[in-house]
């Protein structure tokens, strides 16, 4: 195989995981826009009382909390989401 057969080969291999990776990036752009937008509209008074599910929803809300609003906006955008500016997610 040439030098340039090889690096052929190289990018049609890079191009094939950068496909992927945004796929998945995509894929997991709809998870966070689905979760935020369950934390949106989680009323803390209806949750159980049970520790656990309590500790589960601050540590998905810190989470969200914790991305940087362009990435945010993207999961939102991808699930069809609106914010609404009165609430903090």
């Amino acid at each position: 195989m040439t030098v340039h057969a090889l690096r052929d080969e190289e990018i049609h291999l890079l191009r094939k995981e950068i496909e992927m990776l945004m796929g998945e990036r995509q894929r997991l752009l709809q998870v966070v826009g689905a979760a935020a937008v369950l934390v949106a509209n989680l009323d803390s008074d209806t949750l159980p009382d049970e520790e656990d599910t309590i500790d589960a929803a601050e540590m998905l809300a810190e989470q969200l909390n914790g991305l940087a609003e362009e990435t945010l906006k993207d999961a939102l955008d991808s699930v069809r989401a609106e914010v609404d500016p009165r609430q903090a997610v």
